[in-house]
């Protein structure tokens, strides 16, 4: 079994290294793999920072490498709730952020765009800190 780093799920998603490419496939084709969700925050940084990639084809690149046989999400909960958020407008680390509260716990924040768009994407009790 082996948890794959950031560069390796770079690597599958956008094969702009064939030889690198070619041995995350190889692992993955032979072997369980685990993918922490910080590993997928550090993705979704990069995959639309670096590659230009836009939200939507991300998670549609999220979605499809969790899909194969031997990827399996660290926390599936979390994940799937992080990318419910960020497939519904939110920041992926955002969304993520909000997933990992304790129930009933309001996620307090500066960031007022997160707290209008949050409802939006069904996450609930975030609320607006006041400096």
């Amino acid at each position: 079994m082996a948890a794959l780093d950031t560069i390796v799920v770079v690597r599958l998603v956008v094969a702009d290294d064939i030889r690198q490419a070619r041995a995350a496939e190889n692992l993955v084709a032979s072997e369980s793999c685990t993918i922490a969700a910080s590993v997928l925050m550090e993705c979704e940084w990069v995959l639309r920072g670096c590659y230009k990639l836009e939200p939507g084809v991300i998670a549609t690149c999220f979605r499809d490498l969790l899909a194969l046989e031997h990827i399996d999400p660290l926390d599936p909960v979390l994940v799937q709730r992080a990318l419910q958020g960020y497939e519904a407008g939110l920041d992926f680390a955002d969304a993520l952020h909000a997933a990992q509260r304790r129930e009933g716990e309001r996620f307090a924040t500066f960031d007022k765009q997160l707290v209008r768009r949050a409802p939006k994407a069904g996450v609930t009790a975030v609320s607006l800190l006041k400096a």
